[in-house]
């Protein structure tokens, strides 16, 4: 039986909304998230961010940096939100009015 050479893995970076940066990295099995993200392009793609702070996930489950990533991993960096999803809902609410949004809304 042949020593495997390795574990790919795929890194994914959304800069801004419809764009997506992906690279798929051979890592030494044992490695870390942050061992992906150090392999990838992450950095020059996105200087302004700090590798040690940022959120990751994967497969969409939050992971920390520390953590093992497995064969055919999917290893997300997900930037921060600009508006809390709490407060949208509610403006939203309030220019729609009461009858327009929600379980009140009129049905055709």
């Amino acid at each position: 039986m042949a020593e495997a050479a390795g574990i790919q893995v795929s890194v994914l970076y959304s800069p801004a909304p419809r764009q997506m940066l992906e690279w798929v990295v051979v890592l030494p099995a044992g490695a870390t998230v942050l061992r992906a993200l150090q392999s990838s392009g992450f950095a020059a793609a996105a200087p302004e961010v700090d590798m040690r702070e940022v959120a990751v996930g994967i497969w969409g489950r939050k992971a920390r940096l520390d953590q093992q990533v497995r064969e055919r991993d999917r290893v997300e960096v997900y930037r921060p939100l600009e508006v809390d999803p709490k407060l949208a809902r509610r403006e939203r609410f309030r220019r729609q009015g009461v009858r327009a949004a929600g379980l009140f809304a009129r049905k055709p």
